[in-house]
């Protein structure tokens, strides 16, 4: 009997640590082992230039999206972002018979993130196994490139082709194809050229074969063109069985909007890329992902939460580029969501983020805003105000781009401090005082220019600002909304503190303002959202964002009788991922560790859809890559848990909670000296 139960014992002691084995978590790379292709969402590969988003069929991609390509075609009569040229796109014979995903086993999905690269491996018959791994190349911004191994279990001949198709919304498409023969080496350049819908640009994308072989041996490619809008170019391999050959596609997708001469630019780029060669492509994007990783967030002691925390920061670092004085959407580079636009969600959600981490990549959030200071003062100037009011959806041109029939367009005002705030924190992170005089204060200026124009002067303490669209973008048209007031007086503050700084003498009226604009209270001594508030449910954070970000309200005793009651008013459906996001910071501010990690994963946990935990924008959305969310939650951490905080001297650590389940948090590279904070228990 007592052998027995040792047995069943140690059985037991197998069972869980095969259980144990079996959902353990790679903490760099999100595996997916099974793809079913009716409930699947992509996930994407990107450099912050162009993004590659994956698809469940074998050499197929679901989109390539270019940052700043947009014209106006579609729903909205504004401007949106275009699908770029497919460029990887392909496929692969065996033996005469085309591959695809009826006829393929074993079809695995794999994203690393520490090398952003993406890999699918599968089975064909008993013939052969194929891999392809593809790579939106960090250090070259409008190239890719595909490396595809095939092992073959018996003789066979495989035909392999890459096809360039142009999507259905372009025009005049033009094809070429052309053969550099040099006696080193001969680069067949497969290329297409469209006009966005209406012409404005000129949208193009070239690619090439790399192969293994020795100049010489390498297969001959043949070039067919299908009709206007395809073609492609092939060649023909014998393997024998046990042979494993390799062969890459390099390829550039650029337009108009980022180069003058997009068409030979692109077959330029790409020659560039084949002359450079596999290895050395590869070898300069993993130098250039690990460089990034310098500044990470380490979480000991629960593996699935950093593996979350990876995939965040690196959609994150995908969708942003350094020096391009560009600005994401919400979706980032994963789809055209949001037609591609920059909302408060880039401002105030991704930028604080990157901020900390990656001071010189937020730079270009703060680029993008004054490269588009004019048409924000002429829109001020449309709405009878002074200064510069910036538009609440943004594209290319700075003009307001909202549809018409959303009333976020000439009401959302709010968003015209959060880019006030974005200039002062980037001057705060870098004490680069050149900037502040160059660029930063004049955003400040035009911002607090225009809030002082925006208010109501309706006697002392009731400089009112009326007719808003609330944060809560559940109150439209409401009056003195508790955000959008306490946004404006921190702008008015920040330009006032920027102007001493450059010893400017700072328009006295903007304190004048400052003090005067109300912040509303229930008669029980609870924040209220804006006049007309009578406890209904809220969209999204609105009120508790004036204890975080804005320090408006500072008393502990108020921050979570606020944080309570609002807490109590967000739905459980139909609200973006941030929200719960600013409750785990105060909570973990607070020192409450246990709610700050229930609002942690109730943050994003609801909204992940496989097969690699991508983030919707709402609890059961299927709208990913909802960036906004993750740089909400990661401010969570860095902020909430880590307790980092932003001050007019630099990043300071304040005290703060780490909950039961994290064992310790360590926050790597962080601002311009590239700082290291820790906290454990």
């Amino acid at each position: 009997m007592k052998k027995l139960i040792q047995i069943l014992l140690i059985l037991c002691l197998l069972f869980v640590f095969n259980i144990g084995f079996a959902q353990s978590v790679d903490i760099w790379k999100i595996n997916a082992d099974k793809i079913d292709p009716s409930n699947y969402y992509g996930v994407t590969v990107a450099n912050g230039m162009i993004g590659i988003v994956s698809a469940p069929e074998p050499f197929k991609i679901k989109d390539v999206v270019l940052a700043g390509a947009y014209d106006l075609y579609g729903r909205g009569r504004v401007s949106n972002f275009l699908r770029s040229f497919n460029l990887l796109n392909g496929y692969l014979e065996i033996d005469g018979k085309r591959i695809d995903a009826k006829n393929t086993s074993n079809l695995k999905q794999a994203l690393d993130m520490h090398h952003a690269s993406f890999t699918a491996s599968f089975d064909y018959a008993d013939k052969a196994t194929v891999t392809y791994t593809y790579y939106s190349l960090r250090h070259l911004p409008f190239t890719v490139l595909m490396d595809v191994t095939i092992t073959a279990k018996k003789d066979i001949i495989t035909n392999a082709a890459s096809v360039m198709e142009a999507p259905d919304a372009l025009k005049e498409v033009q094809n070429y194809y052309n053969e550099i023969d040099r006696p080193h080496v001969v680069i067949s350049l497969l290329t297409s050229s469209a006009k966005s819908p209406t012409g404005k640009l000129l949208m193009c994308a070239s690619n090439t074969f790399l192969f293994s072989e020795p100049h010489g041996q390498e297969p001959r490619v043949i070039h067919e063109m299908w009709d206007n809008n395809m073609h492609l170019m092939k060649f023909t391999k014998q393997l024998k069985a046990g042979q494993t050959y390799t062969y890459s596609i390099a390829g550039t997708s650029i337009t108009s909007a980022h180069h003058d001469d997009p068409l030979n630019e692109a077959e330029r780029m790409t020659i560039f890329a084949k002359l450079e060669g596999r290895d050395r492509l590869i070898q300069f994007h993993n130098n250039a992902w690990d460089d990034l990783w310098k500044s990470d967030i380490v979480i000991e002691g629960d593996d699935q939460s950093q593996q979350d925390i990876h995939s965040m920061l690196y959609h994150l670092y995908s969708f942003v580029r350094e020096g391009t004085a560009l600005s994401p959407s919400p979706m980032g580079l994963s789809g055209l969501g949001y037609n591609g636009h920059v909302f408060w969600d880039a401002d105030l959600w991704m930028y604080p983020a990157l901020l900390v981490l990656h001071p010189e990549m937020a730079k270009s959030f703060v680029e993008y805003r004054f490269e588009r200071l004019e048409p924000a003062k002429r829109n001020a100037f449309n709405h009878g105000y002074k200064g510069a009011m910036f538009p609440w959806e943004s594209a290319a041109s700075g003009v307001e781009e909202t549809p018409v029939w959303a009333l976020s367009g000439p009401f959302e005002h709010h968003i015209t401090a959060c880019v006030g705030l974005a200039a002062w924190n980037y001057y705060c992170v870098t004490q680069d005082k050149d900037w502040l005089k160059e660029k930063g204060y004049p955003l400040l200026k035009a911002t607090a220019d225009f809030w002082a124009s925006r208010v109501e002067r309706n006697g002392p303490n009731h400089y009112d600002i009326k007719n808003v669209v609330a944060a809560d973008e559940w109150a439209e048209n409401v009056d003195n909304n508790a955000w959008t007031n306490a946004s404006a007086k921190a702008v008015l503050q920040h330009a006032s503190d920027a102007a001493k700084i450059l010893g400017i003498n700072a328009d006295a009226d903007w304190m004048n303002v400052a003090n005067n604009i109300p912040i509303l209270k229930m008669d029980d001594g609870i924040t209220k959202e804006h006049v007309t508030y009578h406890g209904e449910g809220i969209k999204q954070a609105d009120v508790n964002l004036l204890a975080y970000p804005l320090k408006e309200i500072t008393d502990i005793k108020q921050i979570k009788k606020d944080l309570e009651y609002y807490e109590q008013r967000v739905p459980n459906e139909g609200t973006p991922a941030m929200t719960q996001a600013i409750f785990t910071l105060l909570y973990a501010r607070l020192g409450d560790g246990e709610k700050a990690y229930h609002w942690f994963k109730d943050a994003y946990v609801p909204n992940l859809n496989p097969p690699f935990r991508v983030i919707a924008e709402t609890k059961g959305g299927t709208n990913p890559y909802f960036a906004t969310g993750a740089g909400g939650i990661i401010q969570s951490v860095l902020m909430g848990f880590g307790g980092l905080e932003i001050t007019d001297k630099g990043i300071i650590q304040i005290k703060s909670v780490l909950p039961k389940q994290w064992k310790s948090l360590t926050i790597k590279g962080v601002g311009p000296s590239s700082k290291t904070f820790a906290v454990s228990k």
